[in-house]
């Protein structure tokens, strides 16, 4: 599944490479270089940070529905205890 970022967020993210190249790195890039390291990120990082987060959703829906009796679990036949006979 490839990572689509819509025109928005692509736009704030080349600002904000742009932003730290200037601030961290002391220079000055345009719009094409920013942009290619964003399109560079977004296909070599960005599956390995998607693929994790879906495990560790996965890993926290599987422990939850594995715990669903401790979560969920209402006692039966409760009605008449503590009540006096």
């Amino acid at each position: 599944m490839r990572i689509k970022l819509s025109h928005e967020v692509e736009q704030r993210l080349v600002a904000s490479i742009k932003r730290y190249y200037r601030e961290e790195g002391g220079e000055a890039i345009g719009d094409l270089k920013a942009r290619l390291l964003l399109d560079f990120c977004v296909r070599e990082v960005g599956p390995c940070i998607y693929n994790q987060a879906i495990a560790d959703a996965q890993a926290r829906m599987l422990s939850k529905v594995a715990d669903l009796e401790g979560e969920c679990f209402e006692p039966e036949f409760s009605y008449w205890k503590g009540r006096k006979e």
